[in-house]
């Protein structure tokens, strides 16, 4: 006869601990790895413009230094998809643009229109995380629902900003690794945004903001 199973007491309450332990841990190292990519992309570009003047770059890395800030203060969320799905898509698209690098080539549009243009991206980025405040998350999660500001035009602002921001730096780099390089990881966004719609749809004031707010990205389009 097999003797009856006991459990330990506490056992429960150990593997929780354990679990987030590692949670933390593995929130720490994405955080460290952003801020170090950020750390090479801001010297590539910081360098690039010492040499030629130009300010497209600039502004695609001010965009990104506000996804540091905004990684290391963010608050705790109330759900999170921890899928292996939300994890490849979000590395994917967030070294997507750590990765690029200014070119040596002939610009598709003047220095004035892509400045221009990565302006506005970086408005539509620098609306959405104000509104968005600590409430910004990298993995698919739901720190709270948001649907004041831009959030009123589409479901996901920043990332119709990212792709604003992103025309604008290939006009004036057109080079196949930074096509390449974004192409994967903007189509890596679009995924990301469809992805974290399944986390937030669970609460049913996300759902009533979908409601009202019919599109994810790009009126008309996405």
């Amino acid at each position: 006869m097999k003797p009856a199973m006991t459990l330990r007491p506490g056992g429960a309450a150990v593997a929780l601990d354990y679990s987030a332990q590692a949670h933390h841990i593995t929130d720490l190292l994405a955080r460290a790895t952003i801020i170090v990519l950020f750390s090479m992309m801001a010297v590539r570009f910081g360098n690039d413009f010492l040499q030629t003047g130009r300010l497209t770059g600039l502004f695609l890395l001010l965009s990104e230094a506000l996804v540091v800030v905004l990684t290391l203060v963010r608050r705790s969320a109330h759900s999170v998809d921890r899928s292996v799905r939300a994890r490849v898509l979000t590395v994917v698209s967030v070294l997507g643009p750590p990765l690029l690098a200014p070119a040596a080539v002939a610009a598709l549009a003047p220095e004035t229109a892509t400045v221009a243009l990565s302006c506005a991206g970086l408005a539509m980025v620098i609306g959405g995380k104000i509104t968005l405040g600590r409430s910004f998350a990298l993995l698919p999660a739901n720190r709270g629902v948001v649907s004041t500001g831009v959030y009123r035009l589409v479901r996901h602002p920043i990332y119709m900003g990212y792709l604003v921001s992103h025309v604008a730096f290939l006009a004036a780099s057109p080079s196949l690794w930074n096509c390449a390089a974004l192409f994967i990881a903007d189509g890596a966004l679009l995924a990301r945004a469809a992805c974290e719609e399944e986390t937030l749809s669970k609460d049913p004031a996300y759902r009533d903001y979908q409601s009202h707010v019919r599109w994810r990205v790009v009126p008309g389009v996405f």
